[in-house]
């Protein structure tokens, strides 16, 4: 249901989804009149512009088989999009010439079997759609119950559904550049993480938060979601164990029909020369840095390939990379790896329009009331190697850089926005968020 664009980084206009799956609407769609029925004009002229005159309708949906449902909804699509443009047509004379037409999708599928999906600009709008169908489908249903159901002729409907006061209705402030945009974020509860929901959020994204189950999500859930509303959402999700990642996908794409955006920021740290590392520290930061950036990565290259509309894909990386400190090799070694398999994503998802970027931050150690986990564990024994206090090693790391500034959990958001915005034609590169660093240059 996306619309193809011209534009090469932004090829597809999304549309968020919300399903309609209850006993009423199911029983409408399986019986005998229900095709007959849902298949004649919409109760009322505002439900036009919010769901189209008509819905799609998908006979005999082969829910076993994925290729032949594929291929029965891009026709059942087609041949939507077709009769739609020649409603259009038969009527273009009479459009006011301020107005414009409206796409040939649909904005309702009907599903034998399954329901409803709605679909819509953002989750305000197909939650519109969704309520609209819920009642026109009952209301249906009641009066061809007492006899039979008869809607506006065509001409009628066409001037209604083109009339400067409809149009207005849909007027209003241009899009924000993710208002079309689903995002996961792991490790989400932490300092950068929830920078980077707020800053998706702010610029119109849908965005999933992840972490481990606790006080921490459910507090950032209910912090966010008292900002951004529908837009936001939790899942549990511990990227060390496969299925808990594919759960937490399973419920973003059921709530919002699909993820447009993985950010994998999830990652763990230990203190320890080489000498003195103990092997099961490192097996538990290669099972979450390594492991759980292999397994987020791989879910969302699977429903990324599954959606067909492209994707991205930001790994939050650090300068340690290429930049390692002693007594912090568990941490370096482990996210290299991962930066290295970000490299070989970009490499492997570009055939299907999916961008894998990767941002280089140093040295973040809270946002607002929210410490950074990272420097919870490495902070203490920096502190005590240079004799300083909290204050003080923050006073340090911003010294150290070029620019003499101290980088910040928002200026990290910043840079995922970046390329989650695709403002240049991009893919395997990493940024750094580090307020220069010779020696952390990538090279």
């Amino acid at each position: 249901l996306a619309e193809t664009s011209a534009d090469p980084d932004h090829p597809f206009r999304r549309v968020i989804l919300q399903p309609l799956i209850t006993r009423e609407v199911l029983d409408f769609v399986d019986s005998d009149r229900g095709r007959a029925l849902a298949l004649t004009p919409p109760l009322t002229s505002d439900h036009l512009i919010r769901t189209k005159a008509l819905p799609m309708w998908l006979d005999a949906p082969a829910y076993a088989d994925l290729a032949r449902l594929r291929e029965q909804f891009q026709k059942a699509v087609g041949d939507y999009c077709a009769q739609y443009t020649a409603y259009v047509e038969r009527h273009a004379a009479s459009m006011p010439p301020q107005l414009s037409r409206f796409d040939s999708l649909p904005r309702v599928v009907l599903l034998p079997g399954l329901g409803a999906l709605c679909a819509g600009k953002d989750v305000k709008a197909a939650s519109v759609a969704r309520d609209i169908t819920a009642h026109t489908l009952a209301v249906k249903a009641r009066v061809a119950a007492m006899g039979s159901y008869e809607g506006l002729p065509e001409d009628e409907l066409f001037e209604m559904e083109y009339h400067t006061y409809q149009h207005a209705k849909l007027g209003g402030r241009e899009e924000p550049p993710l208002a079309r945009a689903v995002a996961i974020i792991t490790g989400a509860a932490g300092a950068i993480g929830s920078a980077i929901a707020e800053e998706l959020l702010q610029n119109g994204c849908h965005v999933a938060v992840t972490d481990l189950p606790g006080e921490a999500l459910n507090g950032l859930q209910e912090e966010l979601s008292h900002r951004f509303g529908d837009r936001v959402m939790a899942a549990a999700m511990d990227v060390t164990d496969a299925d808990s990642v594919a759960r937490a996908f399973g419920a973003v794409i059921q709530n919002w029909g699909g993820v447009d955006l993985a950010v994998l920021n999830a990652g763990i740290a230990a203190v320890s020369s080489l000498a003195e590392l103990d092997l099961e520290t490192f097996r538990k930061l290669e099972r979450v840095n390594v492991e759980g950036t292999l397994s987020v990565m791989a879910e969302a290259a699977r429903h990324f390939k599954l959606q067909a509309t492209g994707g991205d894909v930001v790994l939050v990386s650090t300068k340690n990379v290429f930049s390692p400190g002693a007594s912090f090799g568990a941490y370096s070694s482990t996210k290299a790896a991962a930066h290295q398999l970000a490299r070989i994503a970009s490499l492997e998802l570009a055939e299907i329009g999916v961008r894998v970027n990767m941002v280089a931050p140093d040295a973040v150690f809270s946002h607002g009331a929210r410490k950074s986990g990272l420097w919870a564990e490495v902070g203490p024994d920096r502190m005590r190697a240079r004799g300083l206090d909290e204050k003080g090693l923050a006073e340090y790391y911003r010294q150290r850089n070029l620019l003499k500034t101290s980088v910040t959990a928002k200026h990290v958001a910043r840079a995922v926005l970046f390329f989650a915005t695709r403002q240049t034609p991009t893919t395997g590169a990493t940024l750094p968020v580090d307020g220069g660093l010779p020696d952390a240059t990538p090279r």
